[in-house]
């Protein structure tokens, strides 16, 4: 299943699959794919005419080689509204709900970036990073992932060139570690992926931190996280989420979806938002910024799955609730069958209610943010949301037909986000809970 790359981009508007991508950085000058040896984990430096270059943005497996591809504002921490507190198992203890795991990381994260912000404030300087080559090849290398993003989130890359240069750039290197992260398991040698190669890609994604990147698209990320309060947590949970892909094809209720929307979506929220920036003028707390980003994920993930049904059972997968299933009335065997009954029409209706709830909250949220990331963040916003029209203008056939938003309406929704960007962020807003 694609992961939808909020608040960075919303990449399968455009394309659905990155199988090229690999030919595509190979034809990129910087790279000479003729001068480099494979290893268990990727591929050695190599020097040419005397100069370090990057090793290519590559990564292969023992056989095979796969492609890289403040308060007063939003709702307050102490009241964030959950779906369920807790939940009994069936010995009759509690345990902790998984909205409420993922709150603890998001308020884990909004601390850290007010001590990290507080840090720079106080050194008024940004810490270099280890680079084995020079400015230039940095350079190429962040000009190399806004080709990536151009190619594969055309929409998105076009908002992106509102905002500043370095944070433009700074997302670009986000978008792109999140895409050849997707491909691990949702690219074409996704079958030939297994846990221990996913552990050799969170080494590889702890070394980047420590400013040791591995080639030249790591190396623009490791610039990233050096210059912005960037945290890890949720680079590893994104690739918690690809583990879970390859050990999981069914969700028992909607508290297991939610974690899996977190681990492959929501994560994304909390790694942008420190890069897109919060409003000098927003009285909300980082708390709620962060937590209406992850908003966006999740209703963009739930957005992916109701559009990709047929394609998800094509591969043997069902990412619906199956409770919510058997009291409509359904099965597997229904969703293998792709039959639309009125069975399945009322069990989707209420399916796109919860996530046009969910995209509700996540747009509070988007006035909050610094002015120039509002209008491509809200952009994708109702972009994806409009995949939601489309499932019903297909009269709810997610099993034969793909919904999408056809040029002219992206076009005609492009400055009605832009004029929606222009509104400064409130002093009260509301925020009520995801209704499940």
């Amino acid at each position: 299943m694609s992961v939808a790359l909020l608040w960075v981009v919303s990449p399968n508007i455009e394309v659905s699959s990155c199988c090229g991508f690999l030919d595509s950085v190979r034809e990129v000058k910087l790279l000479d794919s003729s001068k480099f040896m494979s290893q268990e984990l990727g591929l050695r430096k190599v020097k040419k005419d005397k100069k370090q270059r990057w090793r290519s943005c590559s990564l292969s497996t023992d056989m095979m080689k796969y492609s890289c591809v403040g308060q007063s504002g939003l709702e307050s921490a102490s009241s964030f509204p959950l779906l369920s507190n807790v939940l009994a198992n069936p010995a009759g203890e509690v345990a902790l709900s998984s909205e409420q795991k993922v709150y603890d990381v998001v308020l884990k994260q909004a601390s850290l970036v007010k001590r990290k912000l507080r840090s720079a404030e106080e050194l008024d300087e940004k810490p270099d990073i280890v680079l084995p080559g020079n400015l230039g090849l940095l350079n190429e290398a962040y000009d190399r992932c806004g080709e990536v993003c151009a190619e594969y989130a055309k929409t998105f890359y076009l908002g992106t060139l509102l905002m500043t240069p370095e944070r433009r750039r700074a997302i670009w290197a986000i978008y792109v570690w999140c895409r050849r992260t997707d491909e691990l398991v949702d690219g074409p040698n996704a079958s030939h992926i297994t846990p221990s190669a996913l552990d050799r890609w969170e080494s590889r994604l702890e070394d980047l931190f420590q400013g040791r990147p591995f080639d030249m698209l790591d190396a623009a990320l490791s610039d990233t996280v050096a210059k912005f309060p960037v945290d890890i947590q949720p680079f590893r949970d994104m690739i918690e989420g690809m583990r879970m892909d390859l050990r999981k094809s069914r969700y028992k209720n909607f508290d297991e979806l939610y974690l899996y929307c977190y681990y492959v979506a929501g994560t994304v929220g909390l790694m942008s938002v420190p890069v897109m920036g919060i409003s000098p003028d927003s009285q909300a707390t980082t708390e709620s910024v962060y937590n209406a980003a992850l908003a966006l994920g999740i209703a963009n993930q739930l957005t992916n799955i109701l559009r990709d049904v047929g394609e998800d059972a094509s591969r043997g997968r069902i990412y619906l609730p199956q409770d919510e299933l058997a009291q409509a009335g359904l099965s597997d065997e229904d969703i293998f069958a792709g039959k639309v009954t009125d069975k399945w029409k009322n069990f989707m209706k209420s399916q796109i209610k919860r996530a046009r709830n969910v995209f509700d909250e996540a747009e509070k949220g988007v006035a909050e943010l610094n002015e120039a990331s509002r209008w491509p963040v809200l952009a994708s916003l109702l972009l994806y949301r409009r995949i939601l029209d489309e499932i019903e203008a297909n009269n709810y056939n997610s099993f034969t037909k793909r919904a999408y938003v056809s040029k002219a309406k992206k076009l005609l929704s492009l400055p009605v986000a832009y004029v929606r960007s222009l509104v400064p962020p409130s002093r009260k807003l509301s925020s009520s809970s995801m209704k499940a």
